[in-house]
C-alpha cells in the first residue's frame, strides 16, 4: 500500500561547497528525498582553503553531488554546476553557476523559488552581479552570518560576496545565522549507525565522512553539526515547529531562532532507510 502521496511546494535550487565538510553532502541527500521540493539546479561553489588549496575544488564538489544523486539513483534530478574557485571579485562572472541560478530564476513556475545557500554566496552574488533583475524572483535560504560578531565559516569565507547580497534590498531573505544552525546536532553514534543500516547511500556518506581530511587542530567530540540540514524545515518539511522573527518591510527578511532537529534528523534517517 502506497503511503499519502505528497504535493511538491517549492521549487529549490541548492547551493554548497559540497568538497568541505560533508554535513552538504547529508543536506543534499535529505533534499533529494524529499517529494515536497521539486529541486531545478545544484550548483557547486568554492571551499575554505582549510580543505586545503582551492584550485579544482568547486568542480570537485559538483563532482561529488554527481555521484551521491547517482547513488541515490537520481542522477536526472537536476543539472549540477560548478562555479569559480576564486572569491566574488564584484567584475561579472559568467560562470556556469552564475548562469544555472539566472536561469532557474527567470523560468516559469507555479511553485516559489527558494535559493538554498549553505556555503559561501560567492556564486549568488554572481548571479545577482550578472543580472540584477533576479533578485525579485527568488528567497534567498542563506544557513551562514551569526548575531554576534564572529568569524562564522559561511560569512568570511567570502565576505565581500556575503556583504554584496546581503546589501541588495530587493532580495527576500531567510537566513539560519550561526546561533541557530549550530542547534543541529546529531551523536555521532546515532549518525554513525544510520549511515550503516541504509544500504549504498548510507554507506557512500559513511565513507565520506569518515575520509574527512581535517588540520590537525580538529578535534572531533560525541556531537556533530548538520546544520546546513537547517532549511529542510522550510523546503521538505514545515516550519511550525521552529521559530523565527521578520521585518514588515517588504521583501521580506526573516531570522530563523529556532530549528525543530529531531523532525530533521528523523525525517532523514526514515527517509535514507526508505530509498535502501
Amino acid at each position: 500500500m502506497d503511503m499519502i502521496r505528497i504535493e511538491p511546494r517549492c521549487r529549490v535550487v541548492i547551493d554548497n561547497d559540497w568538497a568541505g565538510d560533508p554535513d552538504g553532502l547529508v543536506a543534499l541527500a535529505h533534499h533529494a528525498m524529499s517529494p515536497a521540493n521539486k529541486i531545478v539546479a545544484v550548483t557547486s561553489s568554492l571551499t575554505n582553503p582549510m580543505f586545503g588549496p582551492p584550485c579544482g575544488m568547486a568542480q570537485a564538489g559538483a563532482d561529488l553531488a554527481e555521484d551521491l544523486l547517482r547513488v541515490l539513483k537520481l542522477p536526472g534530478l537536476a543539472g549540477i554546476h560548478a562555479g569559480p574557485d576564486i572569491p566574488f571579485t564584484g567584475q561579472p562572472r559568467n560562470s556556469p553557476a552564475a548562469r544555472a541560478i539566472v536561469d532557474a530564476a527567470g523560468a516559469v513556475g507555479d511553485l516559489p523559488l527558494l535559493l538554498v545557500c549553505a556555503g559561501p554566496l560567492t556564486n549568488v552574488a554572481d548571479a545577482l552581479l550578472l543580472e540584477p533583475a533576479v533578485a525579485r524572483s527568488f528567497t534567498l535560504v542563506w544557513v551562514g552570518g551569526a548575531e554576534k560578531d564572529e568569524e562564522e565559516y559561511n560569512y568570511f569565507t567570502d565576505p565581500a560576496a556575503a556583504d554584496f547580497v546581503l546589501g541588495n534590498r530587493d532580495l527576500a531573505l531567510w537566513q539560519f545565522p550561526a546561533e541557530t544552525y549550530r542547534q543541529v546536532v546529531v551523536p555521532v553514534a546515532e549518525l554513525d549507525h544510520a549511515f550503516r543500516n541504509a544500504g549504498p547511500a548510507g554507506a557512500w556518506l559513511w565513507e565520506h565522512f569518515n575520509s574527512l581530511e581535517v588540520p590537525d587542530f580538529v578535534k572531533f567530540g560525541p556531537l556533530w553539526c548538520l546544520g546546513d540540514s537547517a532549511p529542510l524545515v522550510v523546503t521538505g518539511l514545515d516550519d511550525l515547529t521552529s521559530t523565527y522573527v521578520e521585518t514588515s518591510a517588504k521583501p521580506q527578511r526573516r531570522r530563523y531562532t529556532s530549528v525543530d532537529t529531531r523532525l530533521v534528523m528523523a525525517d532523514f534517517v526514515a527517509k535514507l532507510r526508505l530509498q535502501a
